[in-house]
């Protein structure tokens, strides 16, 4: 198989390069990586060497380019026989609506709470929508652990594309604080956060010297 590249933005705030990174690297597929820095006077230009929607992430394979975060997810899936998402048909149609939901809902928590990796206790007004996102997070992650333990400690047993897209609310909470969730999801999200394989992007993200001023300015 030719190499795949993932074209990423900052890994402190691209919660949507983080989404493909962290399923890419969990199913073993090896990959290259080119970051494009958000926000800067020459990223218009810069990102559409690699991604006609003039966004990121990008995978680029054999030639394809495929420039949507999910559409990312059921590719590499797919390089990988499948195994980005359970092999049981029910709990492979749940898997789905659940990120699927990830992907086109939650836009107060998106709004308030942007993933800033590095950033700890960070206070935000909890408006009607955002404590609706959060009780709605918090209903997902306690359901599907409820409904899936015996099988393994993620969403649905064993690591899928659902996890995947759920990690950067798991660096919002760490973030801006785990009010709202029940037992059950404060134990996912220690699984989440603990897992030694995201640790890389972690790092690397801590280390970057970009700074965007509309994340960071006023912000404790």
């Amino acid at each position: 198989m030719d190499t795949l590249t993932l074209v990423i933005g900052n890994r402190n705030y691209s919660s949507w390069s983080l989404r493909p990174w962290a399923l890419l690297t969990h199913l073993g597929l090896a990959f290259d990586e080119v970051l494009v820095p958000l926000d800067t006077p020459t990223f218009p230009h810069d990102v559409r060497r690699y991604s006609p929607s003039g966004r990121v992430p990008a995978l680029l394979h054999c030639g394809l380019v495929v420039y949507e975060s999910l559409a990312i997810l059921e590719y590499a899936s797919e390089l990988a026989g499948g195994r980005g998402w359970p092999s049981d048909r029910a709990l492979r149609a749940e898997a789905r609506a659940t990120a699927t939901e990830m992907h086109g809902g939650f836009a107060a928590l998106r709004g308030t709470c942007p993933m800033n990796i590095r950033a700890r206790g960070r206070a935000v007004e909890r408006s009607a929508g955002l404590a609706a996102d959060i009780a709605r997070i918090d209903a997902i992650w306690s359901t599907c652990r409820a409904r899936h333990a015996s099988r393994g400690p993620w969403l649905f047993g064993e690591y899928c594309a659902a996890d995947a897209m759920y990690l950067p609310v798991a660096f919002r909470c760490q973030t801006y604080g785990t009010d709202g969730l029940g037992a059950a999801s404060l134990d996912y999200l220690a699984t989440a956060l603990g897992d030694p394989l995201i640790a890389p992007w972690v790092r690397a993200a801590e280390a970057e010297t970009w700074r965007l001023p509309v994340e960071e300015a006023g912000r404790t």
